[in-house]
């Protein structure tokens, strides 16, 4: 402790001096004095910085338990907010970093004392995780068109979610804190690390208009912040607005290194740029092709470049995932509900509701087909088994985690459960196929803002999958086992539709056409959840077994024919 070396460096000193026998001389002992003016002076400054960092120990705590009994109110809420999500991780990770750094012994204790102990509850996120939570924020910004400033305030779509003494207990939701200056630092931080450079600059923008307000965690200055601006605008090829912010950043710090050996260098950027401009323009013949380029105020900007097929699918995806886009009137006008009473005689009794989503291919929702008490069975039976969810690499065949599907998943098997086997009998009632080939029960439950881009459920020819199985998957049968409170759809990006997930509903669709090939407008994704936690399971049902329940035809798909098991009832409901 710094206390103890003051003490033993004044005393040390001291006995050094007295070998001269001060005591002989009341002159010699005189200059004792400004030796203990020096000590009260040593620990008068020792005991401000200590209370200074008690101070900031105390402030963080007040916020740790401020933000832990926001959690404990309603936790599924609470983490269902990405912001929580986020800013918990970051607690957990560099801020808690910080507080080790400036009061090493007492965190140091705290993580010590619960992994010695070894209390298997007790865990620590890690950068990786800050990096996720980071990313998913972006996510959810790209596809829902969120602003950066209402996310810093703690606003989903335009909502507010705060503690407020005016908001009774029942009708208390997801509440957030709003971030802190330090908080989009490091979030901007970490996206620049992943060199995502756009919404990097977005949050160290955030983070520049919030730097004056009181931050406890604060480990940056205005500097940093403006050096992360600078150069990302060089990064994105602005070099013009990266030498602007720099220049800023020099009137704040005249000596800043970097910042001086980039001057140089962005002139002779930006006149190389001018350089490239006039002669583009100019082109071989000297004069300016005003069909490739329009000139506007000294900026010269290509015409509009035509969106690749990715670029159209990923535009429709997030259309749908927002709820703007509505299937045709033609197909809309055709839709219906039933009550489906046929495939079992148990349905004659027990008749399901279904809906007509879509038609040709069909997309159907049976309505009320899993319960409260199976779904909390599920849960139970698969967290144990929940790991990072993977997908097919189309060249070895092997399972492997992917950017574009962000969940946890788990398997259950039928022989392990009665209610699990039960499950699985009401699919073959109500879909009236054979289970002889169907997958076990995937369950999965979708992370911050969790999310499974575009893709098909059979495999395609190319693709080396499900060689064990009797075949391709023929169908998909998706359970919705939450509400989910924004976002998190399940979207057909070929039909322009998007299915909201009702808790106790299943959503049916075939994916292979009669005569086996894989049917193309079956694509679809899972839209990221926005608020809330989205828990799903399904089971994927295979060809064999299903030959008599639905032969092969040779024509790849006939003309207007829908291919479903399930024959039309005249009995509807509302």
């Amino acid at each position: 402790m710094k206390i103890s070396y003051v003490i033993c460096f004044t005393v040390l000193n001291l006995w050094t001096f007295t070998r001269g026998e001060l005591f002989t001389a009341i002159s010699d002992v005189e200059p004792l004095l400004e030796t203990h003016r020096k000590i009260i002076d040593d620990l008068d400054d020792y005991i401000n910085k200590e209370e200074r960092r008690l101070s900031i120990l105390k402030r963080h705590l007040f916020k740790y338990k401020n933000e832990h009994e926001k959690a404990m109110d309603d936790i599924p809420n609470y983490l269902g907010n990405p912001i929580n999500a986020f800013t918990l991780i970051k607690r957990l990770t560099t801020d808690l970093d910080i507080i080790e750094k400036d009061i090493v012994a007492g965190t140091a204790y705290i993580k010590n004392i619960t992994i010695l102990n070894n209390h298997s509850e007790v865990k620590y996120p890690t950068l990786e995780d800050l990096v996720g939570a980071a990313q998913a924020l972006t996510r959810l910004q790209e596809t829902y068109h969120l602003d950066v400033t209402d996310l810093s305030e703690g606003r989903l779509n335009g909502v507010i979610y705060r503690d407020s003494p005016t908001i009774s207990k029942d009708d208390w939701i997801a509440v957030s804190t709003s971030m802190s200056s330090s908080d989009c630092y490091e979030l901007g931080k970490a996206l620049y690390n992943e060199r995502d450079y756009t919404n990097a600059l977005a949050w160290m923008m955030e983070a520049l208009r919030k730097y004056s307000e009181n931050d406890v965690e604060r480990t940056f200055t205005e500097v940093d912040i403006l050096e992360y601006i600078g150069f990302s605008h060089y990064l994105l090829d602005d070099v013009k607005t990266a030498l602007l912010w720099t220049k800023k950043l020099l009137e704040l710090d005249p000596n800043h290194t970097r910042a001086l050996g980039n001057l140089p260098h962005y002139n002779k950027a930006m006149d190389e740029i001018e350089a490239k401009r006039k002669q583009r323009l100019r082109g071989d013949t000297g004069e300016v092709d005003i069909d490739e380029y329009i000139v506007d105020d000294d900026i010269t900007q290509k015409k509009p470049v035509e969106l690749t097929t990715y670029e159209k699918e990923r535009k429709a995806y997030e259309a749908l995932c927002r709820g703007e886009m509505e299937i045709s009137k033609e197909i809309s006008k055709k839709l219906f509900c039933r009550y489906l009473t046929e495939n079992h005689p148990f349905l004659k009794l027990a008749p399901v509701k279904m809906e007509y989503m879509y038609l040709n291919p069909d997309i159907m929702v049976f309505h009320e087909v899993l319960s409260d008490l199976e779904i909390e069975h599920i849960k139970e039976m698969a967290k144990p088994r929940f790991r990072r969810a993977t997908v097919h690499d189309p060249k070895t065949g092997e399972l492997v985690p992917a950017n574009y599907r962000i969940s946890k998943s788990g398997w259950l098997k039928d022989e392990e459960s009665p209610m699990i086997a039960r499950v699985s009998r009401r699919v073959a009632d109500f879909t009236g196929l054979n289970m002889m080939s169907a997958e076990e029960l995937q369950v999965v439950n979708y992370g911050i803002g969790g999310h499974y881009e575009p893709h098909f459920d059979f495999a395609r020819k190319q693709e080396q999958a499900f060689e064990k199985f009797n075949g391709n998957r023929i169908a998909t049968v998706l359970f919705y086992m939450s509400d989910v409170a924004q976002g998190g759809a399940t979207v057909f990006t070929e039909l322009g539709l998007s299915v909201f997930p009702v808790k106790g509903a299943a959503v049916f669709w075939l994916n292979l056409h009669p005569s086996g090939e894989g049917d193309l407008a079956t694509r679809h994704a899972a839209c990221p959840v926005l608020r809330g936690s989205k828990w799903v399971c399904n089971k994927w049902i295979h060809q064999g077994g299903q030959e008599l329940i639905m032969p092969c035809d040779l024509e790849y798909q006939s003309e207007g024919m829908t291919r479903t098991p399930l024959r039309p009832v005249s009995k509807t409901f509302r």
